[in-house]
This record gives structure tokens, sequence and C-alpha cells, in this order.
């Protein structure tokens, strides 16, 4: 049995600066934004199975006004401890989706923030990014974990981690995105990162501008809803405002 909590760090507009600005729900208007603005949660989830406690996708990596991680405040209050997590599974490395795979503590040292979990990461993906850069990549703040023993590197496009999560290569919303289907025999849990990002894209047919193949995101998510609504998939909903899962 799988159960899922979503960890949301809040609502933010974000524009054609890919700089994410927080966004008051009650007082803020988004016409007063930047054109373009987009108005998303950034959500990771914890996912805790028989055999593992998960995290996909880490946030921005903001703290809150005590210097506690956002994350790692979330997790504590559904009952579990940052140290207990023994899983990340990181879809891909934009900074909204990577920014908080490391912190620095009170006297400034880089630690990783989840210290007993392996980061599972597309290798593929890692080249790009450090290829890439700046802004949809911050290499400074993944550079340190890359460099770590922590990393479990996958290098097929598509393969299974410890017999019950399978990862595909799937390259619609950066090139070398991947994401994932837990199946542990009871819950189907997907997580398809920003290939799936809100419950509205799973049900309306358009092409997204801020997706590196709009075309092929859009088809995807088109199978994703018909397999994931055939197979009865709990879908995790990393941008959504008001639905972070469904089945749909």
């Amino acid at each position: 049995m799988a159960l899922v909590f979503p960890l949301s760090e809040g609502e933010f507009t974000v524009g054609p600066d890919k700089n994410f600005v927080p966004f008051n729900l009650k007082t803020d208007e988004l016409n007063k934004r930047s054109t373009g603005s987009l108005l998303v949660e950034v959500q990771p989830f914890l996912v805790v199975t028989d055999k593992d406690v998960i995290v996909f996708d880490t946030g921005l990596g903001f703290k809150n006004k005590n210097g506690m991680m956002q994350i790692h405040e979330r997790i504590i209050s559904h009952g579990y401890d940052p140290d207990d997590v023994t899983k990340v599974l990181l879809s891909h490395l934009h900074k909204d989706h990577a920014g908080g795979v490391i912190y620095k503590d009170v006297n400034g040292v880089v630690k990783t923030t989840f210290a007993k979990a392996d980061y599972y990461i597309y290798r593929a993906e890692a080249d790009y990014a450090l290829q890439t850069g700046y802004p949809s990549y911050h290499t400074a703040e993944i550079e340190p974990l890359l460099s770590s023993n922590q990393v479990k590197w996958l290098d097929e496009e598509e393969g299974m981690i410890d017999g019950y999560i399978r990862f595909t290569h799937s390259g619609g919303h950066s090139p070398q995105h991947i994401v994932y289907l837990l199946d542990d025999g009871v819950d189907k849990v997907f997580f398809g990162g920003d290939e799936a990002p809100q419950l509205k894209q799973m049900k309306m047919k358009y092409v997204a501008k801020y997706d590196y193949d709009g075309k092929k995101a859009m088809t995807l998510r088109e199978q994703y809803a018909a397999q994931g609504h055939k197979e009865g998939w709990q879908f995790l909903f990393y941008h959504d405002i008001r639905m972070p899962t469904a089945f749909l």
C-alpha cells in the first residue's frame, strides 16, 4: 500500500524570465504580474510504501522564517523525519524541481537535503543540465549532489528500480525528462513531473509553449491519461493549485 503526502512549498507566478515569485491567492492579482506569467504550485511529494519512504522531486529549496527547509518542515508535519527518506526520485533538474537537493546548514556547510537517501537521476539529464546551465538549471545547486556518493545513475531509457518503480525517458517537457510509475502490487502511483503537472492538462488537448517539444508533451499527456484511467493510477500533480492528486 502506498501513502501519498503532498509537500507544498506554496503558490508562485513564473514568467519568461523563469523567476518564481510567491503569490497570495487571497490578495494578489495575476494580471498585475508580468505578461505571460503562469500561476503554479510547487509541490514535491512524499510517498511511503512497505519498502521505502520516497520523495518525488525536491522543490525550490526554500526555507521557512526559522531557517528550516520547507520540505523538511512538511515531512515532519506528516509524522516522518527527513532521515527516514530512503529514495529521492527526480524527474528532471530544472530549478523548481531540484532546487532542494542540497542546502546550507547554520554554519554555511553544504549538505544533501536527505542524508540517508539514494538520489535517482537520469544521467543524460545531468549531462544536459551541466551543459545548458542558467536560467533553467542552477548548476551550483546540483553539482554538489552529482559529485556525491548518494547518486544512483539511471542510464537506460527505461528500467526498474528495486523491482517496483518503473522509470521511462519521455523527453517532452525537456529533452531528458523522465517519468515514474510505482506499482507495489496494491497501488499504482504515477509521477509525471512537468509532463503531467496539472489535472486540467490531462483533460484538455493543447500545446504548451513552455515545453521543449509541445506536441510530444501533449501526446504523452493523452497517453498517460488513457493508460492511467484504464489501470487506476493515482496521479501526482506537481504544479496544480487545487488538486495535488487524482484518479482519472
